[in-house]
């Protein structure tokens, strides 16, 4: 089973990478693009068969070591 991880900076926070993204592609001609976020995805492989059991230990993982939730907003896929 695998786990995805998608975490995000929560609003209001400053992100800096997301600016000079935003500001890299105004540069390439991309004017389009009004503002960018970045943040990080995560894969995990998982052994056993039950989703939400799987899903609660995700949630666990992202509470205590992958995300730092002051800051950070995670979502949580299991598929």
């Amino acid at each position: 089973m695998k786990a995805r991880v998608h975490i995000t900076l929560k609003k209001g926070v400053l992100d800096p990478q997301g600016k000079a993204i935003a500001g890299a592609l105004a540069g390439l001609g991309f004017d389009e693009v009004a503002d960018a976020r970045q943040g990080k995805f995560i894969e995990l492989d998982l052994t056993g068969e039950d989703a939400a059991a799987a899903k609660a230990r995700v949630e666990a993982m992202c509470q205590k070591l992958l995300a730092n939730t002051v800051i950070e907003n995670y979502a949580v896929e299991i598929g």
